[in-house]
C-alpha cells in the first residue's frame, strides 16, 4: 500500500529502481547500444583525411507502415530532381513590375464601411470654467464628430478623460476624476453619443509655503518676489507664473545667475492643503565689470565701450544688458550676437562681485538693396532704389548710393554714414546730391552738398527725443514766374542752410503707431544769393496723435503750420517755398496745386479764344497750415482708413484759417513687416477750376 500523500512516480525523469525488469511497458531501448556502436563508422586518426563515403541504403517499412532509413547502411539515396528551366530565364525589368498592390477582401469591405458619427456631451467642467479650454484640445471635438468605427470614438473619449484630468489638477482639484461613456441613439443607427462627465472633488489650497535660498540683499528678496499667499489654490498657472517672477526679477537686482529650483508640494487629504517648498539657488550678488568679445571681431572693444548704458561697479541688472544686445542688433551688422554675463571672482563694491559682459559676435551681410515704388496724381510715378555698404569704413561707416527714377523727379545721391560716432546713437552723415524735377509749381536742375548730425530712432529702439542739426550748401536753377514780365523765367539761386530738427515721440511705434502723440518742430535759418544776399528762416511745427478706440479701430489726427521770416515771397527760390496737396498734404488735389496761383492774364486764350484755369500753375507761399483726421480699421494684416483733410498755402508771413481747402476719401492697407502698403483714393470737397475730381495715392507707410 502506497504511504498517504504520496504517489507512485512516473515519466522519463522518475527514479529508476535496479531491480525493475526492462520489460514490454515501453521501458527496452529502441536500438540496443551494441547495435547502435557497431552501425558508427571507423573514424580515421588523420584531421584532414576525406569523408568516407555513404553505403548505399535500402528503405525497409516500420510497423505503422511508414518508411524511414534504417541505421545499417542498406538504403539509398533517391537521385536529385531534374533542374527547373525556369529558373534560368532572366528577371523582368523593374519598369514592367505591377506595383499596385493587391486588395484584400478586408480592404473592400473597409472602404465600404460606413462612417460612424458621434456627438459629445462634457459635464462637470463648466462650472470650474474648463469647459471652453477643454473644447479647444479635446480629441473628439478636433475629430469633427465623424469617426471610423466606435474603437476610434473611445480611444478619442479615453484621450479625452485624462486631458480632463489634468485640467482639473491645473486648478488645484487633485481628487478630480473623469469618466467616459459610450451610449447608442434610438433610432440612428450609425450614431453614437460620448458623455464625458467630470468630478472635480474638493480643491487645495496652498499650506505653508517655504523658500530654501542664500541670504540676499535685502532680506527676504526671494519671498517677496514670488507671490503667493498661505490660503490660494493650488493652480499650475498662478504657481508657474509666481515662479517665472523670481527668474525674472532677481537678475534685474544683482543676481544675473539664479537658478529656481524644482518645487515639491505635499498634499494633505485631510486638510486639502498643499505645503510648498521651492529651493533657490541665487548665485552671488554681482555688478556690472568690463566688456569682453570673442568671435569675428565685427567691433573691437575701442567701439564696443560706446554701447554699454552702464558703469563698472554698479549693481547688475539684466534690462541694462538686454539694453546692450538690442543697441548692437540696431547696427545690423551682426548675423548672430549675444551678451552673456560671466563669473569672474574679483570683488566689487558692498560685497558684490564683477561680472564681466561677454560679447559674441558673428559677422553678417554688410550690403543690401533697396528699393520702393509710388504714385501720386500730380506726382506722377516715382522709382526709388538704394545699394548700402554699412561697413566700408570700420566701424559703422557706410557708403549709400542712391537714384529716383521718375516722370518728374529725377535724381541721384552719394552719402557717407557714421553710426554710434563717438556717443551711443549719434549718426554723422556727410554727402552730394544731384537731381532734376518737373512739376507745376517749378521745373528745377539742383545740386547740393550736406553735412548732419542727428540723434535718431530705428525700429528696434525708438526714442522717446531725437534731433538732427547740418548744414547745407544748395546750387539751382528754377523756373520762377515773374509777377512784373507776367511770365515765367529762368534764375539761379545760391542757398545756405542750417536745418534743425527736435522731435518728442510718445508713441507706441515708429512705422505704424496705434497710441500716443508726437510733436515736431524744424527751425532752418537760411540765405538766399540772387543778387544780392538775403537772409530768412523756415519754420515747421507738426503734432500728431493716435487713439486706440478698440483693438482693430484707431483715430489718427494732425495738425501742422509753417512760416518763412525775413524775406518777400517773390526772393525766395520756388523750390523753398511752402505748397499744400498731394498724398502727405491734403488729398484730393495735385501735388503742390494748392496755394496762391499764377494771375489769369499770364494764359493764353486758345484757338476758340477760351481761357482754361485749369492751366494756371502754382507759384507758392511763405506759410501754411494743414490738418488730417483718419479712421484706421485693420483686419488681419488689411485695412480700411476713411479720411478727411484740410489745408491751404498762403502768400503772407503767417497762415489763417480763410479759405481752407477740403478733401476726402477711403484708404487700403496691407500691412507687411516694414510697414504698411498705403493706396489712398480722394476726392476735393470745394475744389477751384482745374482741379481734378478724383487723385490716387500708393506709396510706403502711413500718411502720419
Amino acid at each position: 500500500m502506497a504511504k498517504p500523500g504520496t504517489a507512485p512516480a512516473t515519466g522519463p525523469d522518475a527514479p529508476k529502481s535496479a531491480t525493475a525488469p526492462q520489460n514490454a511497458q515501453g521501458n527496452e531501448p529502441i536500438v540496443p547500444d551494441a547495435a547502435f556502436d557497431a552501425a558508427l563508422p571507423s573514424l580515421s586518426g588523420d584531421i584532414n583525411a576525406p569523408l568516407e563515403p555513404m553505403p548505399p541504403q535500402t528503405v525497409q517499412p516500420l510497423p505503422d507502415g511508414s518508411s524511414a532509413a534504417p541505421i545499417d547502411g542498406s538504403a539509398t539515396i533517391p537521385p536529385p530532381a531534374p533542374e527547373d528551366p525556369a529558373l534560368n530565364q532572366p528577371l523582368p525589368p523593374l519598369s514592367a513590375t505591377d506595383t499596385v498592390p493587391l486588395q484584400t477582401a478586408a480592404d473592400v469591405t473597409d472602404s465600404d464601411a460606413p462612417e460612424i458619427r458621434y456627438e459629445t456631451v462634457v459635464r462637470g467642467l463648466k462650472d470650474i470654467g474648463l469647459e471652453d479650454e477643454f473644447n479647444s484640445l479635446s480629441a473628439l471635438r478636433e475629430g469633427g464628430g465623424k469617426a471610423a468605427n466606435a474603437t476610434q470614438v473611445n480611444a478619442r473619449g479615453r484621450e479625452d478623460e485624462q486631458l480632463a484630468v489634468r485640467l482639473m489638477k491645473s486648478l488645484g482639484y487633485y481628487d478630480g476624476t473623469a469618466s467616459m461613456v459610450l451610449e447608442t441613439i434610438p433610432n440612428e443607427p450609425g450614431r453614437l453619443r460620448v458623455v464625458l462627465t467630470a468630478t472635480p472633488g474638493p480643491i487645495f489650497k496652498l499650506g505653508t509655503i517655504t523658500v530654501v535660498a542664500n541670504p540676499t540683499v535685502p532680506p527676504n528678496l526671494v519671498r517677496e518676489q514670488l507671490p503667493l499667499k498661505t490660503g490660494d489654490p493650488i493652480e499650475a498657472a498662478r504657481v508657474q507664473g509666481a515662479e517665472a517672477n523670481v527668474s525674472l526679477v532677481l537678475p534685474q537686482r544683482g543676481y544675473p545667475f539664479v537658478e529656481v529650483g524644482e518645487r515639491d508640494i505635499l498634499l494633505d487629504d485631510e486638510t486639502m492643503t498643499g505645503d510648498y517648498t521651492l529651493p533657490v539657488d541665487t548665485g552671488p550678488r554681482s555688478s556690472f565689470g568690463v566688456v569682453q568679445t570673442e568671435g569675428d571681431n565685427v567691433f573691437d572693444l575701442d567701439h564696443l565701450s560706446i554701447f554699454p548704458r552702464f558703469k563698472q561697479g554698479e549693481l547688475y541688472d539684466q534690462r541694462l544688458r538686454d539694453d546692450l544686445r538690442e543697441a548692437l542688433i540696431a547696427t545690423g551688422l551682426f548675423d548672430t550676437i549675444s551678451v552673456e554675463p560671466v563669473r569672474t571672482g574679483r570683488p566689487g563694491p558692498e560685497g558684490t562681485e564683477q561680472i564681466d559682459m561677454m560679447v559674441r559676435q558673428t559677422k553678417g551681410p554688410w550690403r543690401s538693396l533697396a528699393g520702393s515704388a509710388g504714385y501720386g496724381t500730380g506726382e506722377g510715378v516715382k522709382l526709388e532704389g538704394g545699394w548700402t555698404h554699412r561697413n566700408l569704413f570700420p566701424p559703422e561707416g557706410a557708403l549709400i548710393l542712391a537714384a529716383v527714377a521718375g516722370t518728374q523727379q529725377q535724381g541721384a545721391a552719394a552719402t557717407f554714414r557714421r553710426q554710434n560716432a563717438g556717443r551711443r546713437d549719434r549718426s554723422f552723415f556727410t554727402g552730394i546730391t544731384a537731381s532734376h524735377s518737373n512739376y507745376d509749381a517749378f521745373d528745377s536742375y539742383t545740386g547740393s552738398l550736406f553735412a548732419r548730425w542727428a540723434y535718431e530712432s530705428t525700429p528696434l529702439w525708438q526714442k522717446q527725443f531725437t534731433y538732427a542739426f547740418g548744414g547745407e550748401l544748395i546750387a539751382t536753377n528754377e523756373s520762377v514766374f515773374d509777377f512784373d514780365l507776367n511770365e515765367r523765367v529762368r534764375r539761379t539761386y545760391g542757398i545756405a542752410a542750417i536745418p534743425m530738427q527736435t522731435v518728442w515721440d510718445r508713441s507706441n511705434d515708429l512705422l505704424n503707431p496705434t497710441r500716443g502723440f508726437r510733436l515736431k518742430l524744424n527751425v532752418s535759418p537760411e540765405a538766399s544769393v540772387h543778387g544780392q544776399v538775403r537772409p530768412y528762416a523756415r519754420t515747421m511745427l507738426e503734432a500728431t496723435a493716435y487713439y486706440p478706440v478698440t483693438d482693430s479701430l484707431v483715430i489718427a489726427g494732425r495738425a501742422r503750420a509753417g512760416s518763412i521770416f525775413g524775406i518777400s515771397r517773390d526772393d525766395l527760390a520756388p523750390s523753398r517755398r511752402y505748397y499744400g496737396g498731394g498724398g502727405g498734404s491734403v488729398r484730393g488735389y495735385g501735388y503742390q496745386r494748392l496755394g496762391p496761383l499764377e494771375p489769369v492774364s499770364s494764359l493764353k486764350p486758345n484757338e476758340d479764344g477760351e481761357i482754361n484755369l485749369a492751366d494756371l500753375r502754382p507759384v507758392g507761399g511763405r506759410s501754411i497750415n494743414e490738418f488730417s483726421l483718419e479712421a484706421r480699421y485693420r483686419f488681419g494684416n488689411f485695412g480700411i482708413v476713411p479720411f478727411i483733410d484740410a489745408g491751404n498755402a498762403y502768400e503772407s508771413t503767417f497762415p489763417n484759417a480763410s479759405d481752407l481747402r477740403f478733401g476726402a476719401g477711403i484708404g487700403g492697407r496691407f500691412y507687411t513687416n516694414f510697414g504698411p502698403l498705403r493706396v489712398d483714393v480722394a476726392t476735393p470737397l470745394n475744389p477751384r477750376p482745374g482741379d481734378p475730381k478724383v487723385a490716387l495715392y500708393v506709396s510706403i507707410g502711413q500718411a502720419f
